[in-house]
């Protein structure tokens, strides 16, 4: 690889940084002054990915590389939700992918153009699950956001739930539905005072 792949991938590993900054708006609309980034969404949805993938017996590291790049194209045109949709067209994502990806050694930008197209395309089963993980943390911070007040939510739960496709992934939405976010910690510390005698 020449100096000039090198420096193509520094700007692209400062650009992907950008999604650490950009805020998912659409929780905006329920009064959430400072939601979730997108790369935090992005992390979350490769975990649920990963797994989901696992029980339906998919290429589980695919389906979390798909997840991984399936917002990349934010970056450059920012978190569009839904209802913004109605009203505001921005490029198709492998089109800003190709533009991201321009100054990449050839490798690198392959994969990455792949991994955005697979998932764009939702043709393969690794990115129907990727779609579905990405709905998913949707429902899951929806329900985060609703425990801490936020009532008005709803909708993305029920948007949310109703665009899954998987088996795993619409019981795994049942179950998030029944389990309160803070079921986690508190079954920590049950275990541990258990353990310990306490």
């Amino acid at each position: 690889m020449d100096d000039n792949g090198l420096q193509g991938l520094a700007r692209f590993a400062y650009e992907l940084g950008h999604l650490k900054q950009s805020a998912r708006t659409g929780w905006w609309m329920v009064g959430v002054s400072h939601p979730e980034s997108v790369a935090e969404h992005t992390l979350r949805t490769a975990l649920l990915g990963f797994v989901v993938a696992e029980m339906e017996g998919a290429d589980a590291a695919r389906t979390a590389v798909l997840c991984l790049f399936h917002d990349v194209a934010e970056t450059r045109t920012g978190d569009i939700p839904r209802m913004g949709k109605e009203y505001v067209q921005a490029a198709p994502a492998v089109n800003v992918t190709a533009d991201q990806v321009r100054d990449l050694p050839a490798e690198a930008a392959a994969a990455v153009a792949g991994a955005v197209d697979e998932y764009e395309a939702q043709e393969s089963i690794e990115a129907r699950l990727a779609h579905d993980a990405d709905r998913l943390e949707c429902l899951v911070q929806a329900r985060e956001y609703q425990v801490q007040g936020y009532e008005q939510v709803g909708p993305w739960i029920e948007s949310s739930r109703a665009d899954l496709r998987s088996v795993t992934a619409k019981r795994l939405a049942a179950a998030c539905l029944e389990v309160s976010p803070g079921d986690w910690w508190r079954g920590f510390l049950d275990q541990r005072w258990q353990s310990t005698g306490e």
